[in-house]
């Protein structure tokens, strides 16, 4: 069963940056997908970002934003493969949200559709 922790929300003042952690665990592939979603309130669930995760030789790390947070928002992997982070900076008071950690093994399932999920951290931004 795969598990996924979410850490690394707070208060933080517009223009400020903020990092998050999601560490993974049972995984029982080598290719998959781990991605960032949030809900603000009142809101529906947003795709934020996602990277895609394969070795060998394939060896990919193709990575997804959406619009809202391209060019402010950085995803990435750590040494352990399991462990993904978003690095959120110029923040704004419309990222206000819970952030939602999720993974699945079909790279498709980018930005949306993941089968694993999650609890979430909440960010909120000051103005």
């Amino acid at each position: 069963e795969v598990q996924l922790q979410a850490s690394g929300g707070g208060l933080v003042q517009a223009g400020g940056s903020l990092r998050l952690s999601c560490a993974a665990s049972g995984f029982t592939f080598d290719d998959y997908v781990i991605g960032w979603l949030r809900q603000a309130p009142g809101k529906g669930r947003e795709g934020v970002s996602c990277i895609h995760i394969s070795d060998g030789e394939m060896n990919d790390r193709s990575t997804y934003y959406a619009d809202s947070v391209k060019g402010r928002f950085t995803i990435s992997s750590g040494d352990a493969r399991n462990t993904v982070f978003l690095q959120m900076n110029s923040l704004k008071p419309e990222d206000t949200a819970v952030y939602y950690c999720a993974a699945s093994d079909n790279r498709w399932h980018c930005p949306t559709d993941f089968t694993s999920w999650g609890q979430g951290t909440q960010l909120t931004v000051s103005s």
